[in-house]
């Protein structure tokens, strides 16, 4: 009995030191490609440390040109709202999110022998938390090539909700919840496709001109490489549009209407003001963005939530606005209401997609 047990502990030992030599080996043959690594690629305003690339806006994305079936990533979130989509091929296969701990996650397996491309898009806006990015880890049959030429068009776009795809695949609540937020399927994503443009999305929930639903309005954000922090400064050479598209006022437009909320009780006191304030502020905010960008064409747009709804004033604001800044490469777009509460679904926000591209391509020399 005693020979028997000590013949079946042999065979445990060496089975387990097998199957330890065997992990060992493997994790041997895996690679590691650090953030900062010359194949990877970035799109929107991005922040790096000196252990990651910190996501933080909507529409910032990391991709890769490789040779291989298999890529994972290590990340680690501050939250853990934030959502992505895993793009292969221009397909997007699949929507992940991760942990606050450190972790490394299987991005994509079992692809087909040959070149292929892997694209991370941050679905969600910033206020879910920055995603720090340490790297890929890849085997040792894969290879990583040099990134594709970045597109020579250029576009920025400016706005609130819409702009970030809020609650685009929630049907029921129209909650502001990450894992219905879809910056990719929103207008801006779909039309900067569609002219195969390199985007930034410079957008929050809830932000105005004049007034937000939390205390910071667009002229104090708009210039922020982090959003969270005032002293983080965004360097605007990095990124020099073609074209500009200004989608806001939606939240100026409810907020002026709601004298017991917090935040009109801190901008305005008791009184809201009047046209000429808004005009004016607008006005002002177009100014700021001509002055990054002497030569970019800027489109002010307007929709396509109520604000553009029958009877509203708000379109002949910015339009007074635009009229009395004199400048040509400046113009107006308005989009009609799209009927239905909420924010603008994935349909809609296709359809709202489709209309600018109409505009776009009637209007705009680029």
């Amino acid at each position: 009995m005693y020979d028997k047990m000590i013949t079946m502990l042999k065979g445990f030992y060496f089975f387990a030191f097998g199957l330890l030599l065997l992990t060992v080996s493997s994790c041997a043959q895996n690679k590691f490609v650090p953030f900062n690594d010359k194949n990877i690629s970035y799109e929107g305003r991005v922040a790096f440390s000196n252990d990651a690339a910190e996501l933080m806006w909507t529409g910032t994305a990391v991709k890769i040109n490789f040779n291989g079936t298999t890529v994972s990533g290590r990340f680690k979130e501050a939250d853990t709202g934030n959502y992505y989509n895993i793009i292969i091929d221009s397909k997007v296969i699949s929507k992940i999110h991760f942990d606050t701990a450190l972790k490394t996650y299987v991005l994509v397996e079992g692809l087909s022998n040959g070149n292929h491309t892997l694209e991370l898009f941050k679905r969600t806006e910033w206020d879910k938390g920055k995603t720090f990015f340490f790297g890929f880890e890849v085997d040792s049959k894969t290879t990583l090539l040099s990134p594709t030429e970045k597109p020579t068009r250029k576009i920025e776009f400016f706005g609130n909700s819409i702009t970030c795809g809020y609650a685009t695949e929630d049907y029921t609540n129209d909650l502001h919840v990450g894992f219905f937020e879809n910056g990719y399927d929103a207008y801006a994503a779909i039309t900067a496709r569609h002219f195969n443009a390199q985007a930034h999305y410079t957008a929050k929930s809830g932000i105005g001109i004049t007034i937000s639903w939390f205390p910071l309005v667009m002229h104090e954000m708009y210039g922020r490489l982090n959003p969270t922090d005032a002293n983080s400064k965004w360097d605007f050479s990095l990124f020099t549009p073609d074209v500009v598209v200004i989608n806001l006022l939606q939240n100026d437009y409810w907020l002026l209407n709601m004298p017991e909320h917090e935040e009109f009780k801190r901008n305005f006191g008791t009184k809201a003001p009047d046209s000429s304030y808004v005009i004016g502020a607008y006005e002002n905010f177009v100014q700021m963005v001509r002055q990054k960008y002497p030569q970019a064409q800027i489109v002010c747009m307007l929709g396509n939530m109520n604000i553009t709804e029958r009877g509203s004033a708000w379109p002949g604001y910015v339009q007074s606005a635009v009229q009395h800044l004199q400048d040509k490469r400046i113009s107006t777009f308005f989009v009609p209401y799209k009927e239905t509460p909420g924010h603008p679904k994935t349909k809609e926000q296709q359809q709202l997609a489709e209309a600018l591209i109409k505009y776009i391509d009637a209007n705009i020399n680029w």
